[in-house]
């Protein structure tokens, strides 16, 4: 048989287009093993950012606080403290600092030349992780060759140091030294951060998801794992009824109207018109808006909103109870609580224990067919599921989250996912069962992650499609969902039910073992990974440091970093939030105390205040050559020694 039938030849055939002489082969191997000895890239890894955009940049923009730390790495001998906040302000907020400090200066030629050069040590002592190919992608246009320029450090030899200092010089002359502050401030920023892994809950709670989703669409490396709370706004997006019920009912109840309305052009006019008609004399007391929510509404407004917020709910328990019963397999049979209602005695019973209800007010509720929608109900679904799926920016930040995002991630050594692994109490994992096979574990996550593809992708199998859109409701909020990881959702006896024993949400299993080393192994194992060294790194429930926990658990082995970014959740958690990083030196937990706002950060330069604590610090410096990234460019360069012996024997011509 000829070599060229060979499927190693054909594909070194088609590596030899993108490598056509041997020269050119030799050099990519010379810049890769090159690459396997330079220092990791650091990691940042959030979750739980729940709408907060403001705080969620604002650690972006100073690398949970790694900036600071390099700028006092680099001037500590040299500039007092307050001068190398400004520095630090400047560079997380170079476009909105920049003039305020140019206004209280008197020599600005001196002041542009001194804090260029600033600037630019910072810039190199950021870059020096990456290789020429990566930091290229880095630089903006116009001033793409005058930073490479600057970010080589040369100036050691004499014959340099003129010919930097001449370019600042000229920058400053031309009057581009604006344009150059911004361009290195933002230049740091991006190479302070090389991987950001977001594990979860973007959405809901505070007002900004649209504006992060925004902005992760233009971060240069960024992976997501979903959250429950981003599970339901891309079942929604895909039109799920189900969905779209719970993503407006949390939205009317913790004021996030304007994330609809205004982030994603979604009336809520049908919903309004309809509430004012089916529940006009209806005072609604157990729908007002959360106290948490920061509203300024009239009783009017107040009123309005409570009778929507009504309506949806009633509407979202109807369409629930329809997939309840289409989906046995979910085992979600005690969560059918409509037809347990008796409306003459004002009760409800709930896993066989009757309750009186705070509501008895249910006009739309046809006792005989509790899970049908009234056809007035009905039309406002159809409406408003129009209104998601012709959502242009939601669709596009949907569509990023199944390209960028998964249930889980396995990278560098690590398990990241947002909730659990659903587990029993002995330790063994639980099982999902649907079609006569069982799934546990990895394979419940691949099958999750792959059903809920389907339902937004398989429009062209209505069946599969609407398969799908169900999986994606069950992961928000279902018994066995790795995403949520409770018994149930107690939302229909937090509206009705006064006793505070109703509302209790039992979490899965996992969450008493997360303390258990061999648990947490036999986890890490079932993904691929070594027990004692690797990490679970998740969120979902936060930690409430005033009560003692503690994030770090199993030995050092998972780690949560929930640690209340939402505002709604900063009186259980104290803190707000924690940023995990991962170096080439080991890991580095940050806890956060709350963000004021971004025009203090700037006008007053109120940085967050953040503690970090070393969790682990590797006697070796991690390089690149021990990631993933290492395994990859390995197994490229065997390709290419390939390559360069089948040049070298005649097998492959140079072009």
């Amino acid at each position: 048989m000829s070599n060229s039938t060979h499927p190693q030849s054909d594909y070194l055939h088609l590596l030899s287009q993108q490598f056509p002489t041997i020269q050119a082969a030799s050099t990519a191997i010379i810049s890769l093993t090159a690459q396997l000895s330079l220092p990791k890239g650091t990691e940042h890894f959030v979750s739980d950012v729940h709408g907060e955009y403001e705080a969620l940049c604002h650690l972006l923009e100073n690398g949970s606080g790694s900036i600071r730390r390099r700028i006092d790495e680099e001037f500590h001998d040299s500039l007092a403290a307050s001068d190398r906040q400004h520095l630090a302000t400047l560079i997380y907020y170079p476009r909105q600092k920049l003039p305020l400090m140019l206004e209280i200066v008197d020599d600005k030629h001196e002041w542009y030349r001194v804090t260029l050069l600033r600037l630019i040590q910072v810039a190199r002592a950021e870059s020096s992780k990456y290789p020429r190919t990566t930091l290229e992608g880095f630089l903006s246009e116009p001033f793409a060759d005058l930073l490479e320029e600057l970010l080589s450090e040369q100036e050691h030899i004499p014959n340099r140091v003129e010919y930097y200092h001449g370019i600042v010089e000229t920058i400053i002359a031309t009057s581009s030294a604006d344009a150059f502050v911004v361009a290195l401030g933002e230049l740091i920023q991006q190479l302070a951060i090389a991987r950001l892994h977001v594990i979860g809950d973007i959405y809901d709670r505070g007002p900004g998801a649209h504006l992060i989703l925004d902005m992760l669409m233009d971060h240069h490396s960024v992976d997501v794992q979903w959250g429950n709370h981003d599970i339901v706004w891309m079942g929604a997006a895909a039109g799920s009824e189900a969905c779209i019920a719970n993503v407006i009912r949390i939205c009317l109840r913790y004021g996030g109207v304007d994330t609809l309305e205004t982030g994603h052009g979604i009336s809520l006019l049908p919903l309004a018109s309809y509430a004012l008609d089916a529940y006009a004399e209806d005072p609604c007391t157990q729908f007002q808006p959360s106290q948490a929510a920061d509203l300024e509404l009239t009783s009017h407004e107040r009123l309005l909103m409570a009778r929507m917020h009504k309506a949806i709910s009633i509407m979202q328990f109807k369409l629930e109870g329809q997939i309840i019963r289409r989906r046995p397999h979910y085992h979600m049979e005690s969560r059918l609580l409509l037809d347990k209602i008796d409306l003459e005695q004002g009760t409800v019973q709930v896993e066989g224990v009757v309750y009186p209800l705070l509501d008895i007010h249910f006009p739309k509720l046809d006792p005989q067919h509790p899970y049908e929608l009234t056809a007035a109900e009905q039309s406002v679904v159809d409406r408003l599921k129009l209104s998601f799926l012709h959502s242009q920016r939601l669709q596009n930040h949907v569509r990023f989250l199944f390209s960028r995002g998964s249930i889980y991630l396995v990278h560098n050594g690590n398990l990241l996912f947002h909730g659990c692994i659903p587990m029993k109490e002995d330790g063994a994992f639980l099982p999902f069962k649907t079609a006569g096979e069982e799934f546990t574990a990895k394979a419940h996550m691949d099958l999750a992650d792959r059903v809920a593809r389907q339902g937004y992708f398989n429009t062209a199998d209505a069946e599969q499609e609407q398969y799908g859109m169900d999986a994606m409701w069950c992961l928000w909020g279902g018994s066995q969902s790795p995403l949520f990881g409770k018994k149930k959702m107690a939302t229909f006896e937090r509206y009705f039910i006064a006793d505070p024993a109703a509302h209790v949400e039992k979490r899965n299993a996992y969450y008493d073992l997360r303390d258990d080393r061999d648990a947490v192994g036999k986890i890490l194992q079932e993904f691929g990974l070594d027990p004692d060294t690797g990490h679970i790194i998740n969120g979902h429930v936060p930690v409430r440091v005033g009560r003692g926990e503690s994030p770090v658990r199993a030995g050092g082995r998972l780690i949560v970093i929930d640690g209340g970014f939402a505002k709604a959740y900063q009186r259980q958690t104290v803190i707000a939030g924690y940023t995990l990083v991962y170096n080439s030196h080991g890991l580095l937990l940050a806890a956060h105390q709350p963000f004021e706002s971004t025009r203090r950060a700037i006008g007053e330069e109120v940085d967050i205040d953040s503690r970090t604590e070393i969790l682990e610090q590797n006697t070796v410096r991690i390089r690149v050559g021990d990631t993933d990234l290492g395994r990859q460019i390995r197994q490229r360069l065997e390709e290419l020694d390939a390559l360069l012996h089948a040049y070298r024997t005649g097998l492959i011509k140079e072009a």
